[in-house]
């Protein structure tokens, strides 16, 4: 049997002696290392989508990997990819490390500098608990393995004001009408505003999750509030002070709960980044990034962008942009939002039609929202074309322009915007 390794090392040296060491295991076919946590957990998700075949059956994890340490990202794949088996090499081979590795989810620990007899019994283990896992669990059985539950959705605000929270919480509930099992997730931890768009008070928050390493599904049951609507809401804290108390480790571990008992995990990123949506942001499937046309907003989302790039969160390219409030009329449009953030900008921009909403949102009961709003069939179709809802089919929106095709106009705001382009 032939054992597929994908190696994830950031330091190029390290990667070298991994490889060659690799290539002389019997029936081993190791891939190219992979530098980095956020191109792991890329990767592994990619190869999961076809079928469980496709994944390897070893990963070996560097204890230098970035940006997630070297733990935390065991057990993330543990959670998302459960038949694949996760290696830990490092320095510290000691009893409290081997220990620590296991409850992450390790199936073994090598010590370096790496020895030819211990890595290859430590691969021929870890491939061997594999392939029982996955003839335990039947063959093809794809679907399991693309993390337990469902997919992660993040939305974040290229600034304040820009419409995050309404989108997060239209996504959400288009994808609980459309026969979904949803949690919304408000993770703008000093100033989140979820429970107000949905009239919704809670004792329980993301905070008293905060400390909890093994979130059951009974405490998690606790701490969100099954809504009328058919959401599972799991609020940010009422005190913004408390907000601290959720850290990137926390987020990691909320998330994942979630992830393996709902369908799909909404998770309202608020403006600013944190350790903890920040995490959010990088386990997710699919991360929009909201923006409004004009010059300010369209500057904040490129900062954003920047920002998540030089922490190894997110690449442009794989960030999905939702331009909020656009009209035909609007200098900046979708296409140069696209080219100015390198982003992808969705087909389906919502119209600018405030008079809409203000009813609701000033009852804080936006789920009352009239479905003849242009708003609302906007951002129920852009949940439809993201891959959000259960009917595959979701119908074109007529405020959109045909067929994606987005103009430009080249005077006026824009060229002030392109002007900053790199500032």
């Amino acid at each position: 049997m032939t054992t597929r390794i994908l190696p994830a090392v950031g330091d190029p040296d390290a990667a070298r002696i991994f490889s060659t060491l690799l290539s002389q295991l019997p029936s081993a076919e190791p891939a190219t290392p992979v530098p980095d946590s956020t191109t792991l957990l890329d990767t592994l998700a990619r190869l999961a989508v076809d079928s469980l075949d496709d994944l390897p059956e070893v990963v070996l994890v560097h204890e230098r990997i970035g940006p997630v340490p070297a733990l935390e990202l065991i057990r993330e794949v543990a959670l998302r990819f459960p038949a694949v088996g996760v290696v830990l090499v490092s320095s510290d081979a000691g009893p409290a490390l081997f220990s620590a590795a296991m409850d992450s989810g390790a199936r073994g620990l090598v010590g370096l500098p790496l020895s030819y007899e211990e890595l290859a019994a430590r691969v021929q283990a870890a491939a061997q608990w594999s392939v029982g896992v996955r003839r335990h669990l039947g063959r093809g059985a794809a679907d399991t393995f693309t993390g337990p539950g469902g997919r992660v959705v993040t939305v974040t605000g290229a600034k304040g004001g820009v419409g995050t929270t309404f989108t997060a919480v239209q996504f959400a509930l288009a994808a609980a009408a459309s026969g979904r099992r949803t949690a919304l997730v408000d993770m703008d931890l000093q100033a989140g505003d979820v429970g107000s768009y949905l009239d919704v008070q809670f004792r329980r928050s993301l905070a008293d999750l905060a400390g909890i390493q093994d979130i059951s599904p009974r405490v998690l049951q606790d701490a969100v509030y099954e809504d009328r609507t058919g959401l599972a809401l799991l609020l940010a804290p009422a005190d913004g002070e408390r907000g601290e108390e959720v850290d990137d480790r926390a987020a990691r571990h909320i998330v994942g709960a979630l992830r393996s008992r709902y369908e799909l995990v909404v998770v309202d990123c608020g403006t600013q980044v944190t350790g903890a949506n920040a995490a959010a942001v990088e386990m997710a499937d699919v991360a929009v990034l909201v923006t409004t046309p004009d010059v300010i907003a369209v500057r904040a989302a490129k900062r954003m962008v920047r920002l998540w790039e030089r922490l190894q969160v997110r690449k442009a390219e794989d960030t999905a942009m939702v331009v909020n409030r656009w009209s035909k009329h609007t200098e900046i449009q979708p296409a140069l939002i696209e080219k100015i953030t390198k982003t992808r900008a969705t087909r389906t921009p919502v119209p600018a039609a405030f008079k809409e909403l203000q009813a609701v949102v000033d009852a804080g009961r936006v789920q009352d929202l009239d479905n003849r709003s242009t708003v609302k069939q906007a951002l129920w179709a852009l949940a439809g074309e993201l891959g959000l809802l259960a009917a595959p089919d979701t119908p074109a929106p007529a405020a959109g322009p045909p067929g994606g095709a987005l103009t430009l106009r080249a005077a006026g705001t824009v060229s002030r915007l392109r002007r900053g382009r790199e500032g």
